[in-house]
């Protein structure tokens, strides 16, 4: 291998905000999903940047290149009493893909999460991901198929969230 098929995970930086914000595209496209983003960069930034992180992103880069990258924060398990990690999106660029990159981001997941005392990392899959959905397996990872994902945006959110506005 040459240095130059050397992969290398490193943090996001602020300069780095436009090649995450092309990350999110590509993957939003490899989903069938372009349509539904609308991050910006300046969002993102204050998001991944600002005062108040919500968070984290890690490249993975084949010399200086980004060819992957993961987008992760911390969720909280009551249960446990211990926080976990959510990876909302992990991406491989396909001229990269079959080379393990997917499974050095997932490493570098699992290494942040134990070094942070965490008891979990999960992520979600869409269902017809047959390809991630065996490569997670290949993991040991898990489907937790008595869950169901609620979610409540636009409209919705505002209306329940006015409902609790004269509370405050």
């Amino acid at each position: 291998m040459s240095d130059s098929d050397t992969i290398t995970i490193r943090p996001a930086g602020r300069d780095d905000v436009p090649v995450v914000l092309e990350f999110i595209r590509d993957l939003a496209r490899y989903e069938r999903l372009e349509h539904e983003v609308s991050a910006t960069e300046a969002q993102l930034r204050a998001a991944l940047f600002g005062e108040r992180r919500y968070a984290e992103v890690v490249f993975a880069c084949r010399g200086a290149e980004p060819v992957g990258f993961a987008l992760y924060f911390h969720n909280f398990s009551t249960f446990k009493g211990r926080p976990g990690i959510y990876l909302e999106d992990l991406f491989v660029r396909p001229e990269a893909r079959g080379r393990g990159i997917g499974k050095q981001l997932l490493a570098y997941l699992a290494h942040t999460a134990v070094e942070r005392g965490c008891a979990r990392l999960e992520w979600a899959v869409l269902d017809w991901n047959e390809p991630s959905i065996g490569f997670y397996r290949s993991l040991g990872a898990v489907p937790m198929n008595e869950w169901t994902v609620f979610r409540l945006t636009g409209e919705a959110l505002t209306l329940l969230a006015g409902a609790a506005a004269p509370q405050r």
